[in-house]
């Protein structure tokens, strides 16, 4: 059995300076105080680090807002973190503008029908799977696709941030928020979340 960290939920009124200073900002920045920052607010030096990263790889990766989506999905996905799935669904159907087709099939684990955003997903999985040590033949249909080398410094930057919240909401087992229920996740039949980094089905 997994531990559950007993850690509580921060809260503006019980977070001591610096957790109010970031949860203050991510709820002027989000319209809320989701579970994971209230979870992650345990360790301001974690949150501030998440929503410094996130920032930088929002502004600066080069990659479009639905392409954004597929990177953070993916990880999350292959991370298996319900929290992430149901959250960043939610942004890609309301905010992002990312098919539903390719939302559903990366929640799926399933062929992606964009080839663009497919050479994204696979690339950004293939990081995950192989620890940063990806193949040529996992790096050259992401270039095909047009994404640059840079580009692929961006997917670790988004590892990285992602896998703080990911494992944040494994040890917290975070509740997903009212606004993200619609799109709650269980990974697939046959695909548990676990480190083995099974490939894609």
């Amino acid at each position: 059995m997994t531990y559950r960290m007993t850690l509580p939920q921060i809260t503006l009124e019980t977070a001591a300076p610096k957790a109010k200073e970031l949860l203050e900002g991510a709820k002027k920045q989000s319209g809320m105080i989701s579970n994971m920052y209230a979870a992650m607010a345990n360790a301001p030096e974690a949150l501030e680090t998440y929503l410094y990263g996130m920032e930088h790889f929002r502004k600066e990766s080069g990659f479009s807002p639905p392409e954004q989506e597929v990177v953070l999905l993916t990880i999350s996905y292959e991370n298996g973190c319900d929290y992430c799935m149901a959250a960043h669904s939610f942004i890609a159907d309301k905010r992002s503008q990312v098919p539903p087709p390719v939302t559903d099939a990366i929640r799926a684990g399933t062929r992606i029908p964009d080839a663009r955003l497919r050479a994204l997903s696979e690339f950004t999985g293939a990081m995950i799977q192989r620890r940063g040590r990806p193949d040529r033949q996992d790096v050259e249909p992401f270039l095909a696709a047009g994404f640059s080398e840079k580009q692929i410094l961006d997917v670790v930057l988004a590892i990285a941030v992602k896998t703080i919240s990911n494992y944040t909401n494994h040890l917290f087992e975070t509740p997903v928020d009212a606004p993200f229920k619609a799109r709650e996740w269980k990974p697939p039949a046959g695909r548990a979340p676990t480190a083995s980094g099974e490939a894609r089905q």
